[in-house]
């Protein structure tokens, strides 16, 4: 059985790629932060939305909207994932070098606990899966 034909799995999948690449990306700040005239650089906010709808685009079930007060999936989302922007921190140095290393640090940690959180619902969401699959009273 393949987990990414579980659109919940390709979501988390997509999701650990994001935060790995935004780790990453953030390493490369807190590196380059003596280099002059240097911006750090951050991801676009992940979408869970176009993730759900790449996975619709495989799958003939829909989402139907039953209330007006859920979320609009038709919307385009505000950002894709993968995309790297130029995010400068709220200071410059007289070099011209835009990285604070005490923000950076501040979203290495959020990128962290974004992580293990989704590691977190990935393990769970296996864990069902087993249960799902064994015996009654196995």
């Amino acid at each position: 059985m393949d987990l990414n034909a579980i659109p919940l799995f390709a979501m988390l999948k997509g999701k650990l790629s994001h935060t790995s690449q935004r780790q990453r990306l953030i390493a490369e700040n807190v590196a380059n932060a003596d280099v002059p005239n240097y911006a750090p650089r951050d991801l676009k906010a992940f979408s869970f939305d176009q993730q759900l709808k790449s996975a619709q685009a495989t799958q003939s079930v829909g989402v139907a909207r039953t209330s007006g007060a859920h979320l609009d999936l038709d919307t385009p989302s505000a950002s894709a994932a993968g995309d790297s922007v130029k995010a400068p921190d709220s200071e410059i140095r007289l070099d011209g070098n835009h990285v604070v290393l005490e923000e950076q640090m501040v979203k290495m940690s959020e990128a962290r606990m974004d992580y293990d959180a989704v590691v977190g619902f990935y393990q769970q969401s296996l864990s069902l899966l087993k249960m799902a699959a064994q015996k009654p009273g196995g």
